[in-house]
């Protein structure tokens, strides 16, 4: 697999990603700043780091669930593993811009 192939394999995860909602927040994991990491590996095989806005979010095994899901529909990915890390801990300056706005922070 090529550089590429794999950028435009985490292109199509971040347009999944964006569609994958705290039922809490009205806007996007991506954009929240909870994803930490995408790993496309050459296998097709692809490990995230993520987090959640407070460690004790009553919705965490359905929002794990939605993202491991969506990532293993996109086209070129084999299997989706997420990790679930609280390293750095999440604050409200990892935000998208969109996102502070929308919240209003901005």
């Amino acid at each position: 697999m090529t550089q590429q192939e794999k950028s435009q394999i985490e292109g199509r995860i971040v347009d999944v990603l964006k569609t994958v909602y705290d039922p809490e927040i009205p806007v996007d994991i991506w954009n929240l700043g909870m994803i930490y990491k995408i790993d496309v590996k050459e296998t097709g095989d692809v490990e995230l780091d993520m987090t959640f806005t407070a460690p004790n979010c009553p919705a965490a095994d359905f929002i794990l669930e939605d993202v491991r899901t969506k990532v293993e529909s996109v086209e070129g990915v084999a299997t989706a593993t997420v990790n679930l890390v609280f390293e750095p801990a999440w604050d409200q300056s990892m935000m998208s811009e969109e996102a502070r706005v929308e919240l209003g922070f901005e």
